[in-house]
C-alpha cells in the first residue's frame, strides 16, 4: 500500500491564488482553471503513481477557506477507501479553530490537522497555535505543517525547523508533527529536530525522489530515520508518478521502502 501524505482536490479558488504564480512559472503549466475538477481527475493521478491512499487537506487562510473542510470531507465519503482528511482552521478565531478541528476529527472522521504558519504570516510557536496543538493531542491526531523555504509567494522565514519546530515539539512532547517538504534548505536541521524528538515526522511532498538531499536520504537509510520519513506528493503541484520516478536510485531496503511508502504513513494517521 502506498499512501501519499500530503496532497490536496483543488479547487479553481485554489489553484487561481495569486501566492502560486511561482509554482505557474516554475512548473510551465497553467494550473488555475475556470472550472471545478472533477475528483477523477485526482484518483487518476494517484492511480497513475500506484498510490492506494492519499490524505487530502483543506486550505485555510486570512481570506477565508480555498479548500473547505466540508468539501474535503464530500470526497472522503464518497471515496472513502482512497482518501482520508485533514483539517485546516481559522487561527485568527483560536477557539472557533479548535471547535472546528473537534468537528472534523468527531463528525467527520478527519485524520489530522494541517496548518500553513506562511500563510498566516506567523511562525508555529505563535500563541494562537498553541490551544491546536493541545485539541490534537487531545483527540490524536497529527498536527502538519510545512518546514523549509516556501514556494509560493510568501516569506520563508516561518519554515525553520530550528527554533520553530525544536520548540513546539519541546513544549508539547505529546503532541505527533509531521513536517512536510522535507525543511529545504534547512533538510540537516530538520533531520536533527526529527531525531531529536521521539514524536517529530518528515514527509517528501513537493519534492521528487531525485531531488532528495543526500542526508535526508541517508536519515531514511537509517534504522532510526526509516522510521521517520512519510512519502508525499504535493498534488497537484507533482503528481506522484512523477515524485516517486527514481525511487529505485535511493538504495532503500525493503523494510526502509515499505514503512516510507505507506507503513509509516499508517501508524502516524490511524489508517
Amino acid at each position: 500500500m502506498v499512501i501519499d501524505a500530503w496532497m490536496q482536490h483543488p479547487t479553481p479558488r485554489f489553484l487561481a491564488h495569486d501566492m502560486f504564480d511561482s509554482l505557474r512559472r516554475w512548473t510551465g503549466q497553467e494550473l488555475a482553471p475556470a472550472e471545478e475538477i472533477p475528483i477523477a481527475a485526482t484518483l487518476a493521478a494517484m492511480d497513475g503513481g500506484g498510490v492506494t491512499r492519499g490524505l487530502l487537506s483543506a486550505w485555510h487562510g486570512p481570506g477565508g477557506p480555498m479548500i473547505s473542510n466540508d468539501e474535503v470531507a464530500g470526497w472522503v465519503r464518497a471515496h472513502p477507501d482512497r482518501f482520508a482528511g485533514l483539517a485546516a482552521v481559522d487561527l485568527a478565531r483560536p477557539m472557533d479553530a479548535v471547535r472546528e478541528l473537534r468537528r472534523c476529527v468527531t463528525e467527520l472522521g478527519f485524520k489530522g490537522l494541517r496548518m500553513l504558519p506562511w500563510l498566516w504570516d506567523a511562525p508555529p510557536t505563535d500563541r494562537r497555535f498553541y490551544p491546536l496543538y493541545a485539541a490534537c493531542v487531545e483527540l490524536g491526531v497529527p498536527f502538519c505543517t510545512q518546514v523549509g523555504h516556501t514556494g509560493p509567494l510568501r516569506p520563508s522565514e516561518h519554515g525553520r525547523p530550528i527554533p520553530y519546530i525544536d520548540q513546539v515539539a519541546i513544549d508539547f512532547p505529546e503532541l505527533v508533527i509531521v513536517g512536510g517538504h522535507i525543511g529545504y534548505p534547512w533538510t540537516e536541521e530538520m533531520v536533527a529536530v526529527a531525531r531529536k524528538h521521539a514524536n517529530v515526522h518528515i514527509d517528501t511532498s513537493a519534492y521528487t525522489a531525485r531531488r532528495y538531499p543526500p542526508e535526508l536520504v541517508r536519515y531514511l537509510q537509517s534504522r532510526g530515520g526509516r522510521r521517520k520519513v512519510l512519502f508525499g506528493s504535493n498534488f497537484p503541484m507533482i503528481a506522484p508518478e512523477a515524485a516517486l520516478a527514481d525511487l529505485d536510485a535511493l538504495g532503500l531496503d525493503d523494510e526502509a521502502r515499505e514503512l516510507f511508502l505507506g507503513a509509516n504513513a499508517r501508524r502516524v494517521f490511524g489508517l
